[in-house]
């Protein structure tokens, strides 16, 4: 009878050593960011946009919203921002004029380029000591964890949950991601 009770306790256990070094991570992460050199072309939101226009090629600002995790209203702000500074590009959609398309500039391209060079750098340094094996691990175990945020946030329509107040996230699965 105690053996149920003690795998849902050490399951508890564990899962809040994930919430509490997920919180962690998100912390060192802020810290990476303000005290280093990573974003100077562009700042971390338009990194990620550009980053997943590469990945996915061009899109409407519905699809990039989706894509993203956000509203179309903020993705069109930060299109907007990365247009300014010559990144993007917007073209009008050829099955929807009322649509624009937006796509990678090669100014945009050599910008997400020394981003991410500079963060595989020092990614690189702070993993040197670890094995092959050990690097293979964490990156399908951070592949996994994003996946798992992706497919209870933004694979439906989420209402937000009862526990959360004024002041955000009180309680969800990606607290402090």
């Amino acid at each position: 009878m105690s053996e149920p009770i003690d795998e849902a306790l050490e399951k508890a256990r564990v899962l809040g050593a994930i919430e509490f070094q997920s919180a962690v991570l998100v912390r060192n992460l802020e810290m990476i960011r303000r005290r280093g050199d990573l974003y100077v072309e562009v700042d971390r939101a338009g990194y990620l946009l550009l980053r997943m226009l590469d990945a996915r090629g061009p899109m409407d600002i519905s699809a990039l919203a989706g894509a993203l995790g956000l509203d179309p209203s903020t993705t069109g702000r930060q299109v907007n921002a990365v247009q300014k500074a010559g990144f993007v590009e917007r073209t009008t959609a050829t099955t929807d004029r009322r649509r624009s398309v937006i796509a990678l500039t090669d100014r945009g391209i050599d910008a997400m380029d020394a981003v991410r060079r500079r963060r595989l750098d020092g990614t690189a340094e702070m993993l040197d000591e670890w094995s092959e094996a050990d690097l293979q691990q964490l990156a399908t175990l951070f592949s996994r964890y994003n996946a798992a945020i992706v497919q209870l946030y933004l694979s439906s329509e989420r209402e937000p949950s009862a526990d959360r107040g004024a002041h955000g996230d009180r309680g969800g699965a990606a607290s402090g991601s």
